[in-house]
């Protein structure tokens, strides 16, 4: 399966094809994939991302699916890449990761069927859909802060084309150790039809990233960690979290909380019922 990355080469951003361990560019150029500046594989005109979709995720908050999927939007300005770092911003405490495969729009596509979205995909790339959780109550359910703050959407190593999606393993660690383990096949919709339901009102454009969810067990990280998401046959994308420079303004906007809810939603949903406040996270 052809694997394509972007990367800065001698200070220009070039697209090249993973050849083993070297990446080589059109002109003959060739690099070290370990020793690359990597780059977001793709560059989308948007980023839309499904709420719920993997059965194990419904099942770890007890709750149910709606009868469609749901959606949020992270803008592009919070695009990263593989072995960018993650800015937990000072003064934020929930910060978690949340493994996927994102699906990447090969051509103009605007009211297809779902049996034809397929035609309409270039390939697919690792994901991993940040969310800071502490924004949770402010953003009236649009998820802006929350999920679109910048570096929060690290897409890669490459976009690998004639990938087939159905029966592949997404597995999530955090410093070596696996925290997610899930599969493509527990998802309620799949990508051809995430493609088709986006794609009666508004039209993806050539580039355009839609993330197709996480399975159970998405958590905090703190600086120092080291995040690494796995899907079968895209490769591994590696991420670290560092504390941002400066805090969070507080004479603008509403504060970072930790309400019921930002702590059931970072926890799993599950802390509450054991009638113990979970500890912070430095």
């Amino acid at each position: 399966m052809p694997e394509y990355r972007r990367i800065l080469l001698d200070g220009a951003a070039v697209q090249v094809v993973r050849e083993g361990d070297e990446l080589v560019a059109a002109d003959g150029r060739r690099v070290q994939a370990d020793a690359a500046q990597h780059l977001p594989p793709v560059e989308p005109t948007k980023v839309i991302a499904v709420h719920l979709n993997h059965r194990s995720r419904v099942e770890e908050f007890q709750t149910r699916l709606p009868p469609a999927p749901t959606y949020f939007h992270k803008p592009t300005s919070s695009l990263n890449a593989h072995k960018g770092a993650i800015v937990r911003p000072e003064g934020c405490t929930w910060l978690n990761y949340e493994g996927e495969v994102a699906i990447v729009i090969g051509r103009t596509c605007r009211n297809v069927a779902p049996a034809a979205a397929g035609d309409y995909i270039a390939g697919y790339t690792v994901a991993n859909d940040f969310g800071l959780h502490d924004f949770r109550d402010t953003d009236a359910g649009s998820m802006l802060r929350v999920k679109g703050s910048d570096t929060l959407c690290p897409l890669g190593p490459g976009l690998v084309t004639d990938w087939d999606f159905r029966g592949k393993y997404l597995r999530t660690y955090v410093n070596g150790t696996l925290v997610q383990d899930g599969s493509t096949d527990e998802m309620e919709w799949d990508m051809h039809y995430l493609v088709a339901d986006i794609a009666r009102t508004i039209t993806l454009h050539p580039g355009d990233v839609l993330l197709s969810g996480t399975p159970a067990n998405s958590r905090p990280v703190k600086p120092g960690d080291t995040v690494e998401v796995e899907a079968e046959g895209l490769g591994r994308l590696t991420n670290h979290v560092v504390t941002g420079p400066t805090p969070i303004r507080t004479d603008v906007g509403a504060q970072p909380t930790e309400s019921e809810e930002v702590l059931s939603t970072a926890l799993g949903g599950d802390w509450e019922f054991r009638g113990i406040r979970p500890p912070r996270r430095s």
